[in-house]
């Protein structure tokens, strides 16, 4: 539902959150710092992701499919349950298999292979069979916030899918978009991010915000001694004093280092959709991966599955 209220109202009013890492990868590291946050609200927290992890990590193009993995419980026929022993079938671990382990408990997978009307169908039954009533998808370095023209923009497919899926189910349901790790993935300069925020603010879209603390800095640390993860380690490293800047993806990316990216910004989806985003708004009504890509290329972006296929090319599975 389109909500004015602020965070700490919301939270007061919940019981039970989805708290998704929206670009894969990493990404569901950055749900801790919110899922520590609820936690004090009383609120039982489920954690999720997307079965996708970087070509270093699986070679093979794309986010994985239901067929393409084992030891998952489907929870819907988008939604799944993943546990510490979940794999690709090529033997490849999630991010969301190591924090299944550090816990000791499932964590979700999210589909995104049914574009962004099957993410819907799955996140409604989701909260209706969990029965949960607040939804966060947490994106870690800020690129959501693109408009589409950014230079830097280079993975903007799982981000725009989740974005147009999170507005359409904020019409009838509690969705938040949180950012984590201002600019910490290297795509987006921190005046375009506070472009983009900044209009967010100004439509009423800006929700609140919440750091990282002592508590969470430890928890944090720990579970990067597990996840292989760039972008998510920025903000701790940044929490702990670093300045200045570094580079990620091998060289490929410089990162600005500042305490803001400590900070997650939790922000109404549908005012990303609609005042931010032309990317989200192309990929709306998509039935399948592919034809969400197709979307983004209509605008000239080069999304990170075309990466991956190119390098496919380069470098056969």
């Amino acid at each position: 539902m389109e909500s004015n209220l602020s965070l700490e109202e919301i939270l007061r009013k919940s019981t039970k959150a989805i708290l998704l890492g929206i670009g894969g990868g990493g990404d569901i590291v950055g749900t801790i710092p919110t899922a520590r946050l609820l936690e004090m609200f009383g609120i039982e927290c489920v954690l999720g992701g997307l079965p996708w992890e970087r070509f270093v990590y699986d070679p093979i193009p794309g986010p994985r499919a239901f067929n393409e993995i084992k030891n998952i419980r489907p929870l819907n026929s988008t939604v799944w349950f993943a546990n510490k022993d979940t794999v690709t079938t090529t033997g490849v671990r999630f991010a969301e298999t190591e924090i299944a382990e550090i816990y000791g408990k499932e964590v979700l997978l999210v589909d995104i292979t049914k574009g962004v009307e099957g993410v819907v169908n799955g996140l409604s039954k989701a909260m209706n069979e969990l029965q949960a009533d607040l939804l966060i998808g947490i994106d870690v370095g800020g690129d959501s916030l693109a408009f589409g023209d950014e230079k830097g923009l280079a993975s903007p497919l799982a981000d725009s899918i989740m974005i147009s899926a999170l507005s359409e189910l904020q019409k009838k349901r509690v969705a938040l978009l949180g950012v984590f790790g201002y600019g910490s993935d290297g795509e987006l300069e921190h005046t375009e991010l506070e472009r983009s925020l900044s209009i967010v603010a100004k439509e009423g879209g800006l929700i609140g915000a919440w750091g990282i603390t002592p508590q969470i800095l430890t928890d944090l640390e720990m579970v990067l001694t597990r996840v292989s993860t760039e972008a998510s380690r920025i903000p701790v490293e940044c929490a702990k004093g670093a300045t200045g800047k570094t580079t990620i993806r091998r060289g490929t990316r410089m990162v600005t280092l500042s305490l803001t990216s400590t900070i997650t910004f939790y922000l109404s989806p549908r005012v990303v959709y609609e005042m931010i985003s032309k990317p989200a708004r192309l990929v709306s009504g998509s039935k399948s991966l592919d034809e969400a890509n197709d979307a983004l290329h209509s605008i000239g972006l080069f999304t990170e599955l075309d990466l991956e296929r190119e390098v496919e090319k380069v470098v056969p599975t």
